[in-house]
């Protein structure tokens, strides 16, 4: 892939990310638990991983987190999210080369946990108080049924694109 080809794949790939989470921000909560989140964006940061490398995904991811707050949110929300995507990002970094990729769901349900953590650890230094961490298993649960579901659809979403060059 060229480079002009490649820098206008990885627009697409940001606005479509950054539209995603724009329109899950509008979305209602679905439990009454502070945090809990589909996470839909993530598909196309799995997906950008396996198709142009964790370089790229990463700077999408980048764009992604900085524009959705400017958005979407505030200052509080990029920590948040700077955190949480800064985790998941490692943890993608590192499964993606480890997890064959018709386990990409497994890749996501673990990234999603990493990404709870990271939230969890900055909201902690915020709040100055550990307890924050009761929230843990419920985030631990939404996070791997959400992120298997992520998973599931980046690896479909691969296979079309790769299909369709």
């Amino acid at each position: 892939m060229g480079r002009t080809k490649k820098l206008t794949f990885m627009a697409v790939l940001t606005a479509l990310a950054l539209g995603i989470f724009i329109l899950e921000a509008q979305i209602p909560p679905i439990v009454p638990i502070p945090g809990i989140k589909l996470g839909l964006a993530n598909i196309i940061t799995l997906a950008a991983m396996l198709l142009l490398g964790k370089k790229e995904a990463g700077a999408i991811l980048l764009v992604r987190v900085i524009m959705g707050s400017m958005f979407a949110g505030g200052p509080a929300s990029f920590l948040y999210s700077a955190a949480g995507a800064l985790f998941s990002y490692i943890a993608m970094c590192i499964l993606v080369s480890v997890i064959p990729e018709n386990h990409l769901w497994l890749t996501s349900a673990i990234a999603a946990l990493c990404h709870n953590a990271g939230q969890l650890t900055v909201c902690a230094l915020i709040v100055k108080t550990p307890q924050i961490w009761v929230y843990a298993p419920l985030l631990s649960i939404s996070g791997i049924i959400t992120g298997v579901f992520t998973g599931i659809s980046a690896k479909y979403l691969v296979r079309a694109l790769r299909k369709n060059k």
